[in-house]
């Protein structure tokens, strides 16, 4: 933009440009101060008898009325009737949402007059579509796919002008999460585990923990500290957005030592000589336990039943159970067998 003046009998302090979109009363602001414009307002005069300047990397903000402004040693002065700056530009036009399915109709609109032979190429990440270079200035996504995705501009064939980029986000409901157990392998009462619930997903999903029909939990993280029995099971993350929701599940399995170990007599009651007895070793474990008898201390069976038929007198005694696998042992407290002679009446 061109500005030549001469100013005879007047001292000019200062000649800069301004805009009428931004005089305000008796302020006149001067656009190289401006942050907008710093950077891209070159003068090129001598500022005494011209002051030309140029203005680089136009958009279509800056379309306004440009004056050159003179500050003297007796007032201020906006040189009229000023520049008018009209920007012709390309514009990608879209629909706000996206919804993964959806046909999606892009068009790339010009303020400029363009022949009826124009072409339009397309660009998605700044790479040309090269299947698609459409007479017409309309880009259509048939049935969109979350990987159409991404920033889309255009460009008239023949120009090097390219428009600014429009962001596609496509929207979709989750896939299949999945779960990650933390450690992994095997999990031992009093170890501190983690689930992990990891959805794709867009928007982000809202995540919940659910075991045995209650929700136990929300969040991606689900952490367990010191783990016990209680807590195995099956726990399902549940991922869910406003476009629909899935679940994943896993089994928690957790070991721990022989625990509430105890032994059961059967039949209840007076043992006489003759009867047939059953000691059941009743043991709770991960994994089932190996189950050992003794009477006193010594082995006299193993197997969570010991039989003794036809029991006599010298089966009585104190007898228990042991419980016992790779992580840990329990024995039962001991019971007494008690066994009756039974007295036959000579005639």
């Amino acid at each position: 933009m061109t500005c030549t003046f001469t100013y005879p009998g007047y001292y000019i302090t200062k000649v800069f440009w301004t805009k009428r979109s931004v005089i305000k009363g008796e302020q006149i602001p001067d656009l190289s101060e401006d942050p907008e414009y710093r950077q891209r307002l070159q003068y090129l005069g001598d500022q005494q008898q011209n002051c030309t300047v140029r203005l680089s990397h136009v958009t279509l903000k800056d379309e306004d009325k440009y004056y050159c402004s003179f500050i003297t040693d007796q007032y201020k002065r906006i040189h009229y009737p000023g520049v008018t700056l009209t920007v012709t530009d390309l514009q990608v036009e879209s629909p706000e949402r996206v919804t993964e399915g959806d046909s999606v109709n892009l068009r790339c609109k010009s303020s400029c007059a363009l022949t009826d032979r124009a072409t339009f190429i397309w660009y998605r990440n700044s790479q040309p579509l090269t299947e698609r270079r459409d007479r017409n200035n309309e880009l259509l996504l048939q049935s969109v796919r979350r990987e159409d995705s991404g920033r889309y501009s255009c460009a008239v064939d023949g120009h090097t002008h390219i428009s600014p980029a429009v962001q596609i986000n496509v929207m979709y409901p989750p896939v299949n999460p999945v779960i990650y157990i933390s450690p992994f392998g095997v999990i031992v009462e009093g170890d501190s585990v983690t689930l992990n619930c990891i959805s794709d997903s867009n928007p982000p999903a809202e995540i919940s923990w659910i075991k045995g029909g209650t929700i136990v939990g929300s969040g991606r993280i689900y952490s367990i500290s010191k783990i016990s029995s209680d807590d195995s099971g099956e726990y399902k993350c549940k991922s869910i957005n406003e476009h629909g929701e899935k679940y994943s599940a896993v089994n928690l399995n957790v070991i721990y030592p022989p625990k509430s170990v105890s032994v059961v007599i059967s039949p209840c009651g007076v043992i006489v000589e003759g009867d047939s007895v059953t000691l059941n070793c009743i043991s709770d474990s991960n994994p089932p336990a190996e189950i050992s008898w003794f009477k006193g201390g010594t082995i006299v069976g193993s197997g969570r039943i010991y039989n003794i038929s036809k029991i006599s007198s010298d089966d009585s005694g104190e007898y228990k159970c042991k419980s016992i696998h790779n992580y840990g042992e329990k024995y039962s407290d001991a019971v007494t067998l008690n066994v009756m002679c039974e007295l036959m009446m000579v005639q």
